[in-house]
């Protein structure tokens, strides 16, 4: 049974583990975890992938920190345990699903592309080869002055209205929100 009280340790120590895995040379992030961390995982709504895709690009980029990759994953449990009632919906959004990368709404582009990767994360969704929180994305929350935690959570209290996300995101980046 997770211990919810202090899971972001057990979550930190899941991301130095994949951390030293990754710099060793190891890129099979099907491979990393025992069954307890797997367990563990499942009851947070997380995949190995979840860890896998912030390390490599930790390690790449050196971003996302692990403090973001924290609230990303907070975001994405809470969803998973208030929304979902810790039942994995089963799907995965294919990457082809995904508006392109230059789709546009109100001239903001790459907004179409992750209000959708955003609802996939906090469902957990993703198929492996899609990140929540890519450099694409990373350079539209820079742009936008917006945390890509806040995001998701400004997401899922929009309940599934664009207009609303779109009018906050178009707030933000005039420095009105």
């Amino acid at each position: 049974m997770t211990s919810h009280y202090e899971y972001q340790k057990n979550l930190k120590a899941l991301w130095e583990f994949a951390l030293e895995r990754y710099q060793k040379g190891d890129r099979n992030p099907q491979g990393y975890f025992d069954r307890s961390q797997r367990d563990f995982m499942d009851d947070l709504g997380l995949r190995a992938m979840d860890i896998y895709d912030y390390v490599e690009d930790f390690c790449t980029y050196s971003e996302p920190d692990f403090e973001t990759f924290l609230m990303i994953c907070e975001a994405r449990r809470d969803y998973f345990m208030v929304i979902q009632q810790q039942q994995p919906s089963g799907k995965r959004v294919d990457s082809a699903s995904l508006p392109p990368k230059d789709a546009d709404v109100d001239g903001i582009v790459w907004l179409p592309r992750l209000l959708a990767k955003a609802r996939a994360k906090l469902r957990g969704e993703l198929a492996d080869d899609v990140m929540y929180g890519c450099g694409g994305d990373r350079k539209f929350f820079r742009d936008s002055n917006i945390h890509p935690a806040e995001f998701l959570r400004h997401v899922w209290a929009s309940r599934d209205s664009d207009a609303k996300v779109i009018g906050w995101v178009k707030a933000r980046r005039s420095g009105l929100a």
